[in-house]
């Protein structure tokens, strides 16, 4: 599906500097104008994506720093993009609850008080739990979530579906398998390995992976992940069903796979394992997942599979060394 640009006000992204948010950030600016996307995170990042476009320095759990920029800005759509990611999250819990509960909150109350008009805020699978089916995981299923970030997940889309279904805001959520990006660094996840060996193959030739070889999860190149936020944003009010979040699937693979993908561009790679603390989190998550409820409502298809992936990751990764 091509993404459409439409005459509109400006959007904040929140958490812009993470792994999704800076490109996010980048094809936003593409689709609707630099000018139209303000991004913004507790600190300025990179330099030369700083300088890129509108930039403010927003604290995610300030509510009258965003309501400022809001007003004085004319925003429509927030696209809340900061929070603790999972492994990350398990070293302070208490604040991981903070951030990714109350920034929520912060931007439903908004959109309560009529003061913005749209809301994308990510999911993950880790609302799933060692309970939840694991093979083509449902859209409806057992959700009983181990980790702090999953809870916090699953506590927001049952917040989310409450305040679109009390007071109708629109709020549209995608539950993000593992992405795997080659233009941003990993930023704390359990399924970081599956970028980290990308790397690691080019740098070093071998890699150290903190999952077992045949652990099995479900992932998407970030391409897809992005193209899907700006489709699930763009898609016409009656279409979003689901107002909790949608499944969201493209690929599901294991360490051993990713690396036989590897070896097939660089025949001297190597692999070994050393499972770490992250292993019990991803144990606990879906294998593969079913996402036909995305595909039916608002037309949502996937681009990359592993191999395709993995042509694409050795070759940005080749050339952004040089």
């Amino acid at each position: 599906m091509a993404l459409k640009p439409t005459i509109m006000a400006k959007i904040l992204i929140i958490g812009a500097c993470g792994q999704i948010g800076t490109e996010l950030t980048k094809k936003l600016r593409d689709v609707y104008g630099t000018d139209a996307v303000i991004a913004s995170d507790i600190r300025k990042g990179d330099p030369e994506f700083v300088a890129s476009g509108p930039f403010e320095v927003i604290n995610a759990l300030d509510f009258n720093q965003i309501e400022t920029i809001i007003e004085q800005n004319g925003v429509e759509d927030v696209y809340l993009m900061a929070a603790l990611l999972s492994a990350t999250a398990e070293k302070n819990p208490a604040f991981a609850w903070d951030l990714n509960m109350n920034s929520l909150f912060h931007v439903l109350n908004l959109a309560k008080a009529g003061k913005i008009k749209k809301i994308f805020w990510p999911s993950s699978i880790a609302v799933f739990g060692p309970t939840t089916p694991k093979q083509n995981t449902p859209q409806y299923t057992v959700m009983e979530p181990s980790t702090v970030y999953g809870i916090s997940k699953q506590s927001g889309e049952r917040w989310a579906e409450y305040y679109h279904n009390i007071y109708g805001v629109d709020i549209r959520s995608i539950r993000y398998p593992g992405l795997i990006s080659w233009s941003t660094l990993p930023g704390g996840g359990t399924t970081d390995y599956a970028v980290d060996i990308y790397h690691k193959a080019l740098s070093d030739g071998k890699y150290t992976c903190f999952l077992s070889e045949e652990t099995r999860l479900p992932m998407m190149y970030m391409d897809d992940a992005i193209r899907a936020t700006v489709e699930i944003m763009q898609a016409p009010a009656e279409n979003i069903k689901i107002r909790s979040s949608y499944n969201l699937s493209a690929m599901d693979f294991t360490p051993k796979e990713i690396a036989g993908s590897i070896k097939k561009e660089i025949p001297d790679f190597t692999i070994d394992y050393a499972p770490d603390f992250r292993q019990k989190i991803a144990d606990s998550w879906p294998q593969s997942i079913d996402d036909s409820s995305a595909r039916e409502d608002w037309g949502w298809k996937h681009d990359f599979d592993l191999t395709a992936m993995t042509t694409d990751m050795l070759e940005h990764l080749s050339a952004k060394a040089e």
